[in-house]
């Protein structure tokens, strides 16, 4: 009974996680209606993360011989994880602030297929084309990928009602529907472009923590290297003074659901 119980932990621990992040997508979906920018949402996500994290280097290194030393190639791994993910991080906001948060989650399918095509090509896993697991694998990832192009390119707005005749639609209302249609297509494509770089994150992820092997200082590092980069886009980006003030709203709500969310997963 006892072993039952362990071997189902992960599969509970997947579909928490699912949830978490589908919720997440919600309430940044509402956030985003009423006023917050999405570049201001990923600083200040990846600001209030490295300061939780802050004390971890700390902590850690006090500990003899459990850390092992932070070297210029392991830093710069770093530098490019967190370029790529602060990439997947906008792309993903900008892909729900286009769509729904119901394509979000669609599209999160795609990230496992990306990771086992990265996978394959980088030789961290091999393919064995008697084995039923690699079958079922690489079925699962071109249905995956198929699945999400169907999302993406058939469900949306309907431009013309089959039951009115094209004569009877006004010329602004079909623009108005055109124009929902593109940005639900547009939206897809950057929640696919999130799921790639979000499954690059991982295999970088796995080649770094060969090298050194402590989750927590990769995460400060991480998230320290990502609200540079988000803050310096954030000042290109937005010049409204509005955008950046948080009052106790629902985008602050979101902006602290979204850090311990991001937390909760890690």
């Amino acid at each position: 009974m006892e072993g039952r119980r362990t071997g189902s932990l992960p599969f509970v621990g997947m579909i928490m996680v699912v949830l978490v992040q589908a919720s997440n997508m919600v309430v940044t979906k509402m956030a985003m209606s009423d006023g917050l920018n999405k570049y201001t949402l990923a600083f200040y996500c990846n600001a209030l993360s490295s300061l939780a994290l802050l004390p971890c280097p700390f902590i850690i290194s006090r500990r003899s011989g459990s850390c092992p030393p932070l070297t210029f190639s392991v830093l710069g791994k770093i530098f490019l994880l967190a370029l790529v993910g602060s990439a997947s991080q906008i792309c993903g906001y900008a892909g729900i602030d286009y769509s729904s948060p119901v394509l979000g989650t669609a599209m999160m399918n795609l990230t496992p297929a990306f990771t086992f095509i990265l996978a394959v090509i980088s030789r961290l896993e091999k393919v064995n084309w008697k084995s039923s697991s690699s079958q079922a694998k690489v079925v699962g990832t071109i249905v995956s990928i198929l699945g999400a192009l169907v999302i993406i390119l058939y469900k949306g707005p309907t431009v013309l009602c089959s039951h009115s005749p094209a004569s009877l639609v006004h010329p602004r209302h079909l623009v108005f529907l055109l124009s929902r249609q593109l940005n639900w297509v547009l939206g897809g494509f950057l929640l696919a472009a999130e799921a790639f770089l979000l499954s690059l994150w991982f295999i970088i992820q796995a080649y770094i923590l060969k090298d050194y092997p402590v989750v927590l200082n990769i995460m400060f590092y991480l998230m320290f290297f990502a609200t540079i980069f988000s803050g310096l886009l954030s000042l290109i980006t937005v010049t409204e003074l509005q955008s950046w003030i948080l009052k106790f709203d629902a985008r602050l709500i979101a902006i602290l659901y979204s850090v311990s969310s991001g937390c909760w997963c890690l």
